[in-house]
């Protein structure tokens, strides 16, 4: 069993690495946003970063992924979180309140988010890595929404789902990174998923 003082020490030891992970991918977006990724090399991120290269590959495997900052227990998550939703939930509203915990406090880093979009788009490698991302968490969820309902892994209605939570999603990021005066990010992700839930209903005309 962990003593106090071996908790504190990881503790530390965690704290340690998400911010050396946290400086390497602030370094590697800042200076593709300053020169383009193509003249942005390891050496150049792990300088800016303050830390040597071999400690640069202990954090991510190439330049692209310090960028992207790809998170490998995502799919992990997105499983235990819909499984672990009140059973009496609908799936959009599971998927909904899923997301929300999820985004956290996403509105806390809205400028590194914006600068982020605007490399990635700049770069088609970078553009079709975060396409191929989506498409993948896209598919955890729809197998995790079967597994929450019963249904085999290739049946439609998990999939169609897990489609339009994507698409309320990209919808709510979108109006979110806005460069100034962005919305709260569940505020607009909460609207996005009120609407589908309501069938997409016609706004209302206003006088």
């Amino acid at each position: 069993m962990a003593t106090p003082a071996t908790a504190r020490t990881e503790g530390l030891r965690d704290r340690k690495k998400r911010e050396t992970r946290t400086a390497l991918s602030d370094a590697a977006l800042d200076l593709a946003a300053e020169r383009g990724l193509d003249h942005v090399t390891v050496d150049d991120i792990a300088e800016r970063a303050g830390v040597s290269t071999r400690t640069f590959f202990n954090y991510f495997p190439s330049k692209e992924d310090a960028v992207l900052i790809p998170d490998d227990d995502l799919g992990t998550r997105i499983r235990t979180m819909v499984l672990n939703r009140p059973r009496h939930e609908p799936p959009l509203t599971a998927v909904r309140e899923m997301l929300l915990d999820e985004i956290g406090t996403a509105d806390v880093d809205h400028h590194r988010w914006v600068l982020r979009m605007q490399v990635v788009r700049q770069h088609p490698d970078l553009l079709n890595r975060a396409f191929l991302s989506g498409a993948a968490t896209e598919q955890q969820l729809a197998n995790a929404l079967a597994e929450r309902l019963d249904l085999p892994a290739d049946h439609t209605y998990p999939r169609l789902v897990a489609a339009a939570a994507g698409a309320a999603f990209r919808v709510a990021i979108t109006r979110w990174s806005t460069p100034t005066d962005p919305p709260v990010l569940a505020d607009v992700l909460s609207e996005a998923f009120h609407l589908l839930e309501r069938g997409l209903p016609a706004p209302t005309e206003q006088p």
